[in-house]
């Protein structure tokens, strides 16, 4: 169940949907596609979606798989479903060439890996060429060289033009690749920003490592700073700077194996939102 769930997704980025199990993510997608009935209304550019004429040139969307008969060879699953989009069957191979697909043409859509579904499935979303892409959890089962396909794949429609708006619990995906951040709760949306006011919001924190990390965590915590220990020689520094604790190491005379500074990350970012709704309850 979500309630008041109210947002954009500008075009031309990639907006990362970010939750807990049971958060409300997935329902949130099934209320904007109409798949499950809510109060509430989607726009897409400007409106709802059974108002344009060829719906799958506007949205594509990945909900996990690609929803066929298991015995159905994935060329004629495609192309069953190009016929329904009313596009020409040429832009399934070129669709199963984009996802790199096609020596899998002829596989049983019940044969392919999760990893392979999860490709398919966008295979399916893109056939109507779309200027929205709507996934729900599409890392799912992807190996890190996929990972990192899916990633520029998705990043590259953006930057032609697209829309992306996707649920992942993979936090460090989404940092590399949301251009916003959504956070919901408890069928809630508790949190939202972009990349900058993530890094606003959040700040940079100091990375230290010393063989001391006792005595030099007791004189950050002296000056204000908040430490949290990584290990037994590393430490992430909040409230002072990374000069602000080189000159500190350096009055103690204090050996500093690493002292770096590190961005606002989007995991800092939820685990903020998070702690801040673990308070409210």
């Amino acid at each position: 169940m979500v309630d008041g769930v109210s947002f954009s997704v500008p075009e031309g980025s990639v907006t990362g949907l970010l939750g807990a199990n049971g958060a409300g993510k997935t329902t949130v997608l099934r209320l904007m596609l109409g798949l499950v009935r809510g109060e509430g209304t989607t726009d897409f550019l400007g409106r709802p979606l059974p108002d344009w004429h060829r719906p799958g040139e506007i949205v594509g969307a990945v909900l996990g798989g690609t929803f066929g008969h298991p015995r159905h060879r994935l060329r004629d699953h495609l192309t069953m479903v190009a016929y329904g989009l009313d596009v020409p069957p040429r832009h399934v191979t070129e669709v199963l060439t984009r996802v790199g697909l096609e020596k899998a043409a002829d596989q049983r859509l019940g044969q392919l890996s999760l990893g392979m579904a999860q490709r398919a499935g966008l295979a399916q979303a893109l056939l109507g060429d779309p200027r929205v892409l709507i996934l729900d959890e599409p890392f799912n089962g992807l190996d890190p060289h996929s990972i990192a396909w899916l990633r520029g794949t998705l990043r590259s429609f953006a930057e032609d033009g697209g829309t992306v708006l996707l649920s992942s619990h993979l936090l460090g995906e989404m940092d590399q690749l949301a251009d916003r951040i959504l956070v919901m709760a408890r069928g809630r949306l508790v949190a939202q920003a972009t990349a900058a006011e993530i890094a606003a919001r959040v700040g940079r924190h100091a990375v230290v490592e010393t063989p001391e990390l006792e005595r030099l965590t007791a004189a950050l915590t002296e000056n204000g700073a908040g430490v949290e220990r990584l290990d037994s020689t590393r430490a992430r520094v909040t409230g002072l700077d990374r000069r602000e604790v080189g000159k500190l190491a350096a009055r103690l005379a204090v050996p500093l194996y690493w002292l770096g500074e590190e961005a606002a990350s989007v995991e800092d970012f939820y685990l903020s939102v998070a702690e801040e709704e673990f308070k409210a309850r």
